[in-house]
């Protein structure tokens, strides 16, 4: 670890500007010792100092993202006031279940030299003090109703709460001042609706500067007092937001056991919300509703009274560091951030300079460019600070599509989710657009996401959205093909993944991203040179329904296939063969309300079939060995013109197939593919956790790997006996298992691979050891992995360890741990997979999805 801090740039301890005059308090230790001089040792402090600057520095490396961040707390969290950083609000049930996580979390923050503002609640404690006391809890609009002997208990619960935390940090080294009055002034609310409850009128933040000043944490209760001295419930959130007021930190953490607002149709967690330029689209959903459109309604009124740089944050207790230290973020980012705007001539751009500089990253002549513009119609989407900018050329007449010839953005611009605004304001606009991106950009996968269609040409990425029907498509690609000069090559795209976002500042440099020179794991497109390239082969681009038959379809795997196209909007299943079954109903799929009845294919009804052109995509959900004849068979009937995917080992070692890992191998490839080798699950899970190290390999990767029951089949066998699995773990196959040898061929390296089973039903976890050919940290290494998988739908890079009750039934991948020996040349990363997942079905809807020309992920529950 010392070597590695050796290596931290001067610049990122470069002394921070004195401060300000206005300053209430004194550097703390930590921050005073990073002013210190460029040349100070790590070395010479004593290690059992807790707040010297090489344990200080020491544990910031540990816990956030990259030595650029330390920079950006370096920058902006020592150029506040103390009590300026941030103010954290704590619900009571953060307090009861998380009690420990927070106090850690808190006692980092503490020992990097911050002091941030904490006020609690403790409404959950509360209602079953009232219960226990006979007390029916009375509420109003959502606002308890206090009578005396509600606020009785509930004095003496915030007591309770404030020292139970209090004395949790003090524990941890933490000294902490328990506030329990003296800083809220209040008048009643409404005395006669509500009784004894309070409005805040007046912040007094003496006895928070006393603590801070003193050295300790402050630990607010949410209660307030009347002028005269009468005792007033407050509600926790509307005490923290009066606190930032008063205030002005940069950021106001709330804590949700949630862990963020979430959209209500997708699931999905909102990651970043820029108010001003998309608050009304937000409150104009109808999924936006009680809860969370008050949440989002009382943000923007606090922070349209605080300044641009302040952010509010609603995160989980355990992802505060995160949050606060990294550029990912962990929960729901809230801030004003700017306001777009369109422009139509050079002149409307009051900086030229930084005009200039931005195009700079765009055109290899920008002020050649910027002469373009002012003989040329166009219109430029930007925020003010120009920190993300398109340039759309309008169609010149009815035949013609609007093209976006510049699209660029800073890092910052990506982060926070400019880019995104930029793009929603275009597409608002212009019901059809298209453009093109250098294959090898960094930024595909966004690309991909934006565009409704997409084919590469000599190195070009030709996107768009908006054209209807195949025809147009098919000419819009050989117009393409015919003139690309037209569609505006020379726009790039710079910045960094889409997922990350940034801290709501507005006053750091700015930063351009250098492009990858080899870009693996993206999204993936047609490639293709013939101008009129066949239907249904760019990705994304067929609307017509497929055919599939599932030859195997009695075992797990099968199962998990059908289910999977019984929900898919193009596929439709027609045809299921099992030996064991045949005769039977299919249970589990209801597409279109027919019932399939399982048969007993032989090898002359599959070369039929496939003569009548009755089957658009063959799976062979078979036991390895028994394949052959059946993909023969196929092949026997005029060359075979359907797509085959086999998900036994049989073609896994033939370089006439194409192998199908999406994220490690040629989209393109697989898009034109008609035989496809699905990846077995163990081999997927281990590529995937050893690939982005293959460069820095200082021996033979091992894998031990255990696998749920199901791994096993459905024959009955010792491996998948609950009874003998039971209190047990099964080694098998310990050396030359098939799956070792497809690690080993497809990474190009020797790796090797210890197979188990375990009680569980379905599910694996590999924990992997990988020797490294030099010295490496933590965070380089797990870099590295984000860097390589972003952008993957199926692929989720964590800090700890992944566990297997955490992907059990999920589609995805998640690869972790990244525990690195002593010496720096060892490390440990684990990584778990659904077996039958995207260990085999959900792959092979990947694989068939890219083969027929669907949407990769077109019928993969995403949430």
């Amino acid at each position: 670890m010392l070597a590695s801090l050796r290596n931290v740039s001067r610049r990122a301890l470069r002394p921070s500007a004195p401060a300000p005059a206005s300053r209430l308090l004194h550097p703390v230790p930590a921050v005073a010792a990073l002013r210190q001089r460029n040349t100070l040792s790590f070395t010479t402090f004593a290690p059992d100092s807790p707040l010297t600057t090489r344990s200080t520095v020491i544990q910031l490396l540990n816990n956030i993202g990259s030595k650029r961040e330390v920079e950006r707390y370096l920058s902006r969290f020592t150029s506040v006031q103390s009590q300026q950083f941030a103010v954290i609000k704590v619900g009571g049930a953060i307090i009861t279940e998380h009690l420990a996580s927070l106090a850690s979390s808190l006692s980092f923050l503490n020992h990097v030299g911050l002091f941030p503002v904490v006020v609690h609640g403790a409404g959950p404690q509360l209602n079953k003090m009232l219960e226990a006391a006979g007390v029916e809890p009375q509420f109003e609009d959502g606002i308890r109703v206090t009578d005396g002997k509600t606020l009785a208990l509930a004095r003496q619960l915030f007591l309770d709460e404030n020292l139970k935390l209090v004395e949790a940090l003090e524990r941890l080294g933490v000294r902490a001042r328990p506030i329990t009055a003296g800083v809220f002034q209040a008048d009643y609310l409404d005395r006669a609706k509500y009784d004894l409850v309070g409005k805040i009128t007046k912040v007094d933040k003496r006895p928070i500067e006393a603590a801070i000043q003193a050295g300790c944490l402050p630990i607010l209760t949410s209660t307030a007092e009347t002028i005269e001295g009468q005792l007033l419930n407050v509600n926790a959130d509307i005490a923290a937001g009066e606190l930032a007021r008063e205030l002005h930190p940069l950021k106001i953490v709330y804590l949700s056991e949630k862990g963020g607002l979430f959209n209500g149709e997708s699931g999905e967690k909102i990651s970043i919300i820029n108010l001003d330029e998309e608050y009304d689209d937000f409150m104009s959903q109808s999924w936006c509703k009680y809860g969370t459109r008050l949440k989002i309604k009382e943000i923007k009124t606090l922070l349209d009274d605080l300044p641009r740089s302040s952010s509010v944050a609603i995160i989980a207790t355990e992802d505060l560091q995160k949050e606060l230290f990294t550029d990912t973020g962990a929960g729901t980012l809230i801030r004003r951030g700017n306001r777009l705007t369109a422009k139509t001539s050079v002149s409307e751009f009051e900086d030229k300079a930084r005009l200039t500089e931005v195009l700079g990253h765009a055109k290899d002549d920008p002020a050649g460019y910027m002469n373009f513009l002012q003989k040329t119609p166009f219109k430029a989407y930007a925020d003010d600070p120009l920190e993300a900018l398109a340039i759309v050329l309008p169609a010149r007449n009815d035949s013609e599509s609007p093209i976006m010839d510049v699209f660029v953005s800073t890092k910052a611009g990506w982060l926070g989710n400019v880019a995104d605004n930029v793009f929603n304001s275009i597409k608002k606009e212009y019901p059809r657009l298209v453009w093109t991106v250098k294959q090898g950009d960094e930024q595909l996968s966004w690309h991909f996401d934006k565009a409704q269609g997409s084919f590469n040409h000599q190195g070009k990425v030709l996107f768009w959205y908006g054209f209807e029907g195949a025809g147009e498509v098919q000419e819009l690609i050989g117009n393409f093909i015919a003139r690309p000069e037209v569609y505006g090559l020379g726009a790039t795209v710079t910045g960094i993944q889409q997922q990350a976002r940034a801290f709501s500042t507005h006053n750091r440099p700015t930063v351009w991203s250098t492009p990858r020179q080899r870009v693996i794991g993206r999204r993936g497109f047609a490639s293709t040179t013939n101008p009129n390239p066949p239907l249904g082969k760019a990705n994304g681009t067929n609307d017509k329904s497929s055919k599939v038959a599932l030859i195997g379809a009695r075992g797990y795997t099968g199962q998990a296939l059908i289910s999977l196209i019984n929900s898919h909007p193009h596929l439709d299943l027609t045809h299921v063969s099992s030996r064991e079954l045949a005769g039977k109903k299919l249970e589990g799929y209801t597409k279109g309300g027919k019932e399939i009845v399982y048969q007993n294919l032989t090898v002359e009804d599959i070369r039929r079939m496939e003569d009548h052109g009755e089957v658009d995509c063959w799976v062979m959900a078979l036991p390895n060995g028994v394949c052959k004849p059946f993909v023969d068979a196929v092949e026997a009937s005029g060359g075979g013109k359907s797509v085959i995917v086999d998900l036994s080992a049989d073609y896994r070692f033939d370089d006439k197939w194409t192998y199908g890992l999406p994220e490690l191998n040629d989209r393109s490839a697989l898009s034109k593919a008609t035989r496809i080798s699905n990846p077995g699950c163990y081999a997927t899970a281990a590529q995937i956790a050893i690939a982005p190290l293959v460069p820095f390999l200082g021996g033979e990767p091992t894998a031990f790997g255990v696998s749920g029951y199901s791994g096993a089949g459905t024959k009955p066998s010792p491996k998948n006996d609950v009874k003998q699995l039971t209190d047990n773990l099964m080694p098998y196959s310990l050396t030359d298992h098939i799956h070792e040898r497809e690690i080993s061929r497809r990474l190009g390296v020797s790796v090797s691979f210890i197979p188990h089973v375990a009680v569980w039903f379905q599910g694996i976890h590999h924990t992997i050891n990988i020797p490294l050919n030099k010295a490496m940290t933590s965070r380089e290494i797990r870099n590295l992995y984000q860097d390589r998988y972003a952008g993957e739908k199926l692929i989720k890079v964590v800090g700890e360890a992944p566990l297997v009750k955490n992907i059990s039934g999920k589609h995805g991948l998640e690869v972790g741990g990244f525990g690195v020996h002593s010496s720096g040349k060892r490390v440990v990363i684990c990584a778990t997979i659904d077996n039958l997942l995207k260990g085999a079905a959900t792959q092979c809807l990947q694989n068939m999805n890219l083969a027929l020309g669907y949407s990769e992920y077109e019928g993969i529950p995403m949430k």
